[in-house]
């Protein structure tokens, strides 16, 4: 079982981690695969203090265990994070919707024109996204004539409206962006 998995299933609610510097705070909210965490509090711990308890409640099977994966510099603290499994990303309902009205198409369309006001790259990013499914970013970037990391903070503006999917490795449409494309693309279909 993943981390994430075990937040959904609440078998997991606290993570070890040795960084130079802290990342997160009390409060920040991250939208995951696995849903929609919030940390709950940090605080810089021993890594010596920690129990076989507390590891189960990482994942891990022991203390020594959690101690083994710490990554980092050696000399960094270590962060015990505890998190809370706030529920399901509303992305994955989102992105399931096929069934899109008119206002819905209309609405994503004014998202989008949003989004291209500056250079238009919306709807030709999810069309190769749709004909390159899994392909990694650099691949997309390629694709496309853009840099990596400013194609990726676009893909997650897609993926924030419910239109692409994040793989283990890659990207692809999602059914609601399939829906989105294939009524702007040929309007006459029927919805």
């Amino acid at each position: 079982m993943t981390v994430l998995e075990g937040l959904a299933a609440g078998t997991i609610d606290l993570v070890y981690r040795r960084w130079p510097k802290q990342n997160v705070r009390p409060g920040d909210v991250m939208r995951l695969e696995a849903g929609v965490i919030e940390v709950d509090s940090v605080e810089i711990v021993d890594p010596a203090t920690i129990t076989d308890a507390d590891a189960r409640r990482s994942g891990a099977e022991s203390a020594n265990a959690v101690r083994g994966i710490l990554r980092g510099p050696a000399d960094a603290p270590v962060y015990r994070i505890r998190l809370l499994y706030i529920g399901p990303d509303p992305r994955r309902a989102l992105s399931a919707e096929t069934a899109l009205s008119e206002k819905d198409v209309d609405a994503i369309r004014k998202r989008l024109s949003k989004m291209d006001r500056r250079r238009p790259w919306t709807h030709e990013t999810l069309r190769v996204i749709a004909d390159n499914p899994g392909r990694r970013a650099q691949e997309l970037a390629d694709l496309l004539g853009r840099e990596k990391e400013p194609l990726k903070v676009d893909i997650r503006k897609l993926k924030g409206l419910g239109l692409t999917h994040s793989l283990e490795v890659g990207y692809r449409i999602s059914p609601r962006g399939a829906a989105y494309l294939r009524l702007t693309e040929d309007p006459g279909r029927t919805r």
